[in-house]
């Protein structure tokens, strides 16, 4: 998975999805997230007593790093490896959260050029990826990365790897910890992924800097594959 992905849903819209208390800063539509930036998360809290609707800065980094500027390298775990790792695995037994989205980005280099494509729901609901979070430091900043899988059916013609996404009746086994690691990081189906729309855009994703619905429209004059 590449390090883009758009999330616009506000505070209201996705503590009543999540049935969530809003414990999070105002929530800022992004067509541009990239690494490092703050993003919203569903986790759960013995505070609160159940799920909360937080805010995290993507790429994770684990409470012995000495400092937060790895967290950039750290913004995905691969399910292969995530039970094994040392930075990934406390998080995974322990500290699961739910990743809103709109969709996500990938490109693909033909000769000398490259074509950015959006991946998102052709109903326009939203996905929900999988998620680990840590909290770092004396002021213990939320640190968060997404889970990716290998790609199935017809998302393999744009990259060989994809996020994990969790329908909803998987939610509460993956926010509970614990739990059969095989079963927690099972794909969806290449049926159920059909449901993906895999759409051509602009270059202009390209740039950080960039950022409005403009972004994921789609572009003109590009053949899809």
């Amino acid at each position: 998975m590449c390090g883009r992905y758009a999330t616009t849903k506000s505070n209201a819209d996705l503590s009543k999805l999540f049935e969530a208390v809003d414990v999070a800063e105002p929530l800022r539509a992004s067509w541009n997230v990239a690494p490092t930036d703050p993003v919203p998360l569903v986790r759960m809290s013995k505070e609160h007593e159940g799920r909360v609707l937080d805010t995290a800065r993507w790429g994770l980094v684990p409470h012995w790093a000495k400092d937060l500027k790895g967290g950039a390298r750290m913004i995905n775990a691969r399910a292969e490896t995530v039970t094994e790792l040392r930075s990934f695995a406390p998080s995974f037994a322990k500290r699961r959260c739910l990743v809103p989205a709109d969709g996500w980005f990938e490109w693909v280099r033909d000769g000398k050029q490259k074509q950015a494509f959006y991946m998102t729901p052709a109903d326009g609901q939203p996905l929900v990826f999988a998620g680990l979070w840590s909290a770092w430091g004396p002021e213990s900043v939320l640190t968060c990365s997404v889970i990716t899988t290998a790609a199935l059916g017809g998302l393999k013609r744009v990259h060989d790897r994809m996020p994990l996404i969790l329908p909803a009746d998987r939610w509460d086994d993956w926010l509970a910890g614990g739990g059969d690691p095989e079963a927690l990081l099972r794909p969806l189906s290449e049926g159920d992924l059909e449901a993906i729309e895999v759409r051509p855009v602009g270059a202009a994703v390209g740039n950080v800097r960039n950022n409005g619905p403009e972004l994921i429209e789609t572009a003109a004059n590009v053949t899809l594959f």
